[in-house]
């Protein structure tokens, strides 16, 4: 923490003076009222002392600083401001004195004023200092644990978008993996396939690298993305499996997490598509819901396909889901007449 409090915020240093305000009526109220001294000299008396105890009380500050709670022990810290009160207190009393004492025409009717009321303004010094110091280890706390919230607050970010990024970064190697050996098998019985998966998963990586280092696209974006890593699969299982998709207006322009739709496709492709026989429909709906987009994918299987209900894939996306929406409840999972489904509640932005 830097810059004292009263100097580099200009509402501090208001209220600052306002807390002045105070200590003017007190002042008042102890020193010079109820007792015989002419109205130019009490002016004269209250306008030096209580602008040299402002002075001072803005150094306080230093004192508070230099004697911090965290690095000294607390008896150290009150005895030090302790035997520094009192000294603060004393110069401010004797360079008030002899201020004021040579600018008043009768110096010995004043010095018995202001020995009568040593004792008041000595009172009132200690008591300013400790209540100034006071606030002041306030403002230090205070400050400080702010700024300790806000560090904890960027390096939870940090951690988070490193998870992200390790969660993200799952999905691709696993995809590429199933996609070489394919490429492999398909060399041996159909070159030209093969070839054809070559330049299209050329084309899917090289998409999925521009978009890399992107945390969120619009749905309309990613939905390009699983086109292209659809037709990688349709040169491996050709007609085995229709995509059909209903995406409302609103949300194609909608911004979702990046890649969070692919680990859905190919848990369809794995658990659906390759263990059957028949023809599998990949359907894909999204709709505004209340503050959330609803995306569907469901598709039709036969038999024991989709048996674990959740992989490795399903399990990414909902812990994605919790890191950056903070939610746990943003993916539903259901099984039933042989469809399976997930469902992923997006929060929206109001605009």
């Amino acid at each position: 923490m830097t810059g004292h409090p009263l100097i580099k915020s200009p509402k501090n240093f208001l209220l600052y003076l306002l807390f002045w305000i105070l200590i003017v009526i007190l002042y008042l109220n102890l020193i010079v009222l109820d007792r015989e001294i002419e109205f130019s000299k009490a002016i004269l008396d209250i306008s030096v002392f209580n602008v040299l105890l402002l002075g001072l009380g803005i150094g306080f500050w230093f004192s508070a600083k230099y004697l911090s709670i965290e690095n000294h022990k607390i008896f150290r810290i009150i005895s030090n401001h302790l035997l520094e009160g009192i000294i603060l207190v004393s110069l401010w009393l004797l360079i008030g004195y002899f201020i004021v004492s040579n600018l008043v025409t009768d110096k010995d009717t004043y010095t018995n004023f202001f020995f009568d009321t040593l004792k008041f303004r000595a009172a009132l010094g200690i008591f300013t200092y400790f209540l100034m110091t006071s606030f002041y280890y306030i403002v230090i706390y205070y400050t400080g644990f702010q700024e300790r919230r806000i560090k904890e607050t960027e390096l939870k970010n940090l951690v988070t978008e490193a998870e992200l990024r390790s969660l993200k970064f799952q999905i691709n190697p696993h995809f590429i993996f199933n996609s070489l050996n394919s490429m492999s098998a398909l060399t041996e019985i159909d070159p030209k396939r093969a070839k054809q998966m070559i330049i299209k998963l050329a084309e899917f990586l090289r998409y999925t690298l521009a978009t890399n280092d992107k945390q969120m696209v619009s749905l309309n974006e990613e939905l390009k993305n699983i086109k292209l890593y659809l037709e990688i699969e349709k040169v491996r299982f050709e007609d085995k499996f229709e995509y059909v998709e209903e995406i409302d207006e609103i949300c194609g322009k909608a911004q979702i997490p990046s890649m969070i739709l692919q680990p859905l496709f190919e848990n369809a492709i794995k658990h659906a598509v390759y263990e059957t026989l028949d023809n599998v429909i990949l359907n894909l709906t999204c709709k505004k819901q209340d503050s959330f987009l609803k995306i569907v994918l469901q598709n039709n299987f036969e038999g024991e396909s989709h048996k674990k209900g959740a992989g490795v894939g399903i399990i990414n996306i909902k812990e994605r889901l919790r890191l950056i929406y903070q939610q746990d409840n943003l993916m539903e999972v259901k099984k039933e007449n042989n469809i399976f489904g997930v469902t992923l509640y997006i929060p929206a932005d109001e605009k």
